[in-house]
């Protein structure tokens, strides 16, 4: 007896063949990165191993040459920075089989979608995060009270999670904390070039009222690439300016529990953070019988960390 012509092809499954969706994956993670696409970034995938060592050598001085003398040596005992390839993140969702069959095609779009954009989402916080590191002496010692931060009135003055009864003393940016801040990175010859200004949605609506902001932008030097590059709005006194809705908080639990103090605003240079990926976003799909229903996960692997205490600044802003 014949079976019929009812046959299960690559295009009636098309909802559930792995490489659809991992395209589309993509597609929406890399979308979604904001800091992610101005830090350095190094890729580890195929390699075994859970750490990647980065060294970070000293810089040097120039000697001054006297006639019929040896050159003078220079020699440093370098340092280095170690990355725990410890951060492994999944969206998984079960789809049974009565939804494949009434779910409109439109539902496979939204789940790849959402699980790039989760997963992006999660690689940008984790870099931010480490803007607590900024300008503290121990590694860890910021936490997300911001030790080393500084407010945004005036760049100047040191964010005190204690001042005003325990509320912080968090102030609005301006044009002054911003050149302060671009001053503090130039003090510690941090190359001007691939530097990048970081701010929180809520901070958005005060530097569009900036004159140096407008008076810059309105000329059309930063247009051509505000269409390319994720979350870019402009420059200003030449460093590009983006926004993302993953900048830091600043709590008053050293945790990250307790109460908002502030919203966090990074001036920094690529070369201060790194980003090791060993696992890109990759999606698998597993049809599970016990449940009627196919398996899609999305997962990626990577580890991140501050690679030059002194090559950022973090700057508080009220929430």
């Amino acid at each position: 007896m014949a079976l019929g012509t009812d046959h299960v092809t690559s295009t009636t499954a098309a909802t559930f063949i792995p490489e659809v969706w991992s395209d589309e994956i993509a597609a929406a993670y890399k979308k979604s990165l904001v800091a992610a696409n101005l830090v350095k970034k190094m890729s580890f995938k195929g390699k075994k191993g859970d750490v990647v060592h980065i060294p970070v050598p000293a810089r040097g001085n120039a000697s001054a040459k006297a006639a019929s003398t040896q050159v003078t040596l220079i020699a440093a005992t370098e340092t280095e920075v170690t990355i725990s390839i410890n951060k492994h993140y999944e969206y998984s969702r079960l789809i049974e089989d009565i939804v494949e069959a009434q779910a409109l095609s439109s539902l496979r779009q939204f789940y790849t979608d959402d699980a790039g954009y989760s997963l992006g989402r999660q690689v940008d916080t984790d870099l931010v995060n480490l803007g607590q590191q900024f300008n503290v002496s121990t590694a860890g010692a910021g936490n997300f009270r911001y030790a080393g931060a500084f407010i945004g009135g005036d760049g100047s003055t040191a964010f005190d999670y204690t001042a005003n009864t325990n509320a912080g003393n968090a102030s609005a940016l301006t044009a002054a904390g911003i050149r302060r801040t671009i001053q503090r990175l130039d003090d510690s010859d941090v190359p001007m070039d691939n530097r990048f200004f970081l701010i929180p949605p809520n901070v958005r609506n005060t530097i569009l009222g900036l004159t140096e902001f407008t008076t810059f932008n309105s000329v059309g030097e930063a247009g051509s690439a505000n269409s390319i590059r994720n979350g870019m709005i402009g420059d200003i006194y030449g460093v590009p300016v983006y926004v993302s809705s993953n900048a830091g908080t600043a709590k008053s639990a050293a945790d990250g529990s307790g109460t908002s103090l502030g919203r966090v605003c990074l001036m920094a240079h690529k070369d201060s953070m790194v980003l090791v990926e060993q696992v890109g976003v990759r999606s698998q799909t597993q049809y599970k019988q016990e449940y009627l229903g196919t398996l899609f996960t999305a997962d990626t692997l990577y580890g991140c960390a501050e690679l030059r205490n002194y090559g950022g600044v973090a700057l508080v802003v009220p929430v």
